[in-house]
C-alpha cells in the first residue's frame, strides 16, 4: 500500500497499521509476536467497529468478557478466564495504537483511558532463601551448563535472555558486562539489545571467577570434539555442545521441572531466581539504586514498585536506627560532650 493508501476506520484496521508502521519497526520480534497473540483475543464484533465510535463503555464490556471468558485451554481451546494482567496487557496494546492514532490524526481520544480495567491483586513475590538457590545448582539436570547457568542467574539477577546472550569478551575484571539478550521467535533465535537499551557493568560475586574457569575447561573439551564445526565465532559462555546458544523457553521449562522436582515453593521459577537476588540484596540493605541498576530496570521507581515488600521490612531497622541516634545524642548531651 502507497501513501494515498485508503486510511484506518475499524479497530482491526488501526491495529494492523500500527503494527506495521510501528511495533514492527520499532519493538522487539517477540514483543510482536505477544502483540499478535493478543489482538486476536479481542471480540470479532469489536474489531469490525469504527475506532472512532468506540467509547469507554465498549471497551469496559469487552474487559469483562475477556475476564470472564476470553482464555481457552491449550488443547481443547475450551472457554476459560483471563488473568486480569492478561487483560491489562491487552488494554495496554489498544491503548498504545490509540495513542498512535491520535497522532496520526485519525481520532482525537483514547477510550481506554477511562475504561473500567480490572484490578490485580497485589502480591508480594516469591523468593527462594539462599539454601534453596545453591540446592537448584547442585540439582541441575539437564543441559551440561544448566549449573553454571543458574549460578550466573542467582549472582547477577540479569534476565534470562542476558544470561544465555553473555559471552566470554563480556567478562571483564571481575565483571559482567550486559550489552544484549537472546530471544526466541518462531523465525529463530535472534540475539536483540537488553530491554532498556542501555548495556550495564554488573560485579560479580569474587567465587564466580572460578566458576566460570571450571566451566570454559570443561566448554574447551567440547571445542576439541567438535573441531572445526563448533561454534567458536559466537563466543557464548552458555552454549550447547556445539557452541551453538540454547533455547530461551527449553530453559525455562527445564528449571521449571527441576523446581518441582526439589519441591520448591509452589509458583517458583526461573523468573523466582531473579526476583529472590533482588530481594535478598535489599533486606540485607543493599541501596535500592544498586539494585535497580543490577537488575537493569528503566528507573529506580520500577524497582521500588516491585519491590516495596522488602523495601518496609527495613523500616523496623530504620526506626531502631532512629532511636539510637537519638539516644546517643541525648547521652552525649548529658555528660556535656559536643
Amino acid at each position: 500500500a502507497g501513501v494515498a493508501a485508503a486510511m484506518p476506520t475499524t479497530l482491526a484496521m488501526l491495529l494492523a497499521e500500527f503494527m506495521k508502521q510501528h511495533a514492527e519497526e520499532n519493538l522487539a520480534p517477540k514483543t510482536c509476536e505477544r502483540y499478535q497473540e493478543m489482538i486476536v483475543y479481542l471480540a470479532p464484533e469489536l474489531l469490525a467497529m469504527d475506532m472512532a465510535a468506540i467509547t469507554p463503555l465498549h471497551l469496559s464490556r469487552e474487559w469483562v468478557r475477556l475476564l470472564k471468558c476470553g482464555g481457552h485451554t491449550r488443547k481443547t481451546k475450551t472457554p476459560r478466564p483471563m488473568s486480569p494482567k492478561t487483560v491489562r496487557n491487552i488494554a495496554g496494546l489498544v491503548s498504545s495504537a490509540y495513542l498512535r492514532a491520535i497522532k496520526w490524526g485519525l481520532v482525537t481520544t483514547n477510550p481506554v483511558t477511562h475504561s473500567d480495567l480490572p484490578k490485580m491483586k497485589k502480591r508480594a513475590g516469591l523468593a527462594l532463601l539462599p539454601s534453596e538457590q545453591d540446592h537448584m545448582v547442585e540439582c541441575a539436570v539437564g543441559p551440561w551448563c544448566l549449573g553454571t547457568f543458574l549460578e550466573m542467574a542467582t549472582a547477577t539477577g540479569c534476565r534470562r535472555g542476558e544470561v544465555l546472550a553473555l559471552r566470554w569478551t563480556d567478562i571483564r575484571d571481575g565483571a559482567a558486562f550486559v550489552d544484549r539478550s537472546l530471544s526466541q521467535t518462531r523465525a529463530g533465535l535472534i540475539f536483540k539489545s537488553t530491554k532498556t537499551e542501555k548495556p550495564r557493568r554488573i560485579e560479580l560475586p569474587p567465587t564466580m571467577p572460578a566458576v566460570l574457569a571450571r566451566h570454559r575447561e570443561r566448554q574447551d573439551e567440547f571445542r576439541r570434539q567438535f573441531g572445526p564445526a563448533y561454534r567458536s565465532d559466537l563466543d557464548l559462555i552458555i552454549a550447547n555442545p556445539d557452541g551453538t546458544p540454547l533455547k530461551p523457553d527449553s530453559v525455562s521449562g527445564t528449571v521449571s521441572r527441576l523446581c518441582r522436582t526439589l519441591k520448591l515453593p509452589k509458583g517458583a521459577s526461573l523468573h523466582t531466581v531473579r526476583h529472590s537476588h533482588a530481594s535478598l540484596l535489599l533486606e540485607k540493605g543493599v541501596d535500592i539504586a544498586t539494585v535497580s541498576e543490577r537488575l537493569g530496570h528503566s528507573s529506580v521507581a520500577t524497582t521500588a514498585a516491585i519491590y516495596s515488600h522488602a523495601i518496609r521490612g527495613k523500616d523496623r531497622a530504620a526506626a531502631q536506627v532512629w532511636d539510637d541516634l537519638m539516644q546517643q545524642s541525648r547521652a552525649e548531651k548529658s555528660t556535656g560532650v559536643n
